[in-house]
């Protein structure tokens, strides 16, 4: 199971994520969840890195299925709606796939 933490501002706009683990439907490197999954992430890391000024703290760990990226303080309405849209794709997905997909959200 992929456990996701979204981290939000008192706004409750998402300003960062935790991700740990592979999600387990399918087999390695055919596993449609967490192909899904990884794609909503890269996609709202690298629109935040090309297409805002905003800075960030950015962890990756492969071996061990881990990610956290995290907005510095005073961050753009864009980087923050970039974050919100990957939020909604993941909370649909969490939906679908309830077993694969864990969703919990923490106030920053």
């Amino acid at each position: 199971m992929t456990k996701i933490t979204i981290y939000q501002d008192k706004q409750k706009d998402a300003v960062g994520f935790e991700m740990k683990g592979h999600a387990g439907y399918g087999e390695s490197g055919s596993d449609i969840v967490c192909a899904a999954i990884s794609i909503l992430a890269c996609t709202a890391y690298n629109s935040i890195e090309t297409y805002t000024d905003d800075t960030f703290g950015y962890e990756e760990r492969e071996e061990a299925a881990y990610m956290k990226f995290i907005l510095n303080e005073h961050a753009g309405k864009e980087a923050k709606l970039i974050l919100n849209s990957m939020t909604l794709g993941l909370s649909q997905l969490a939906k679908q796939y309830q077993k694969y997909l864990k969703l919990t959200f923490k106030e920053v």
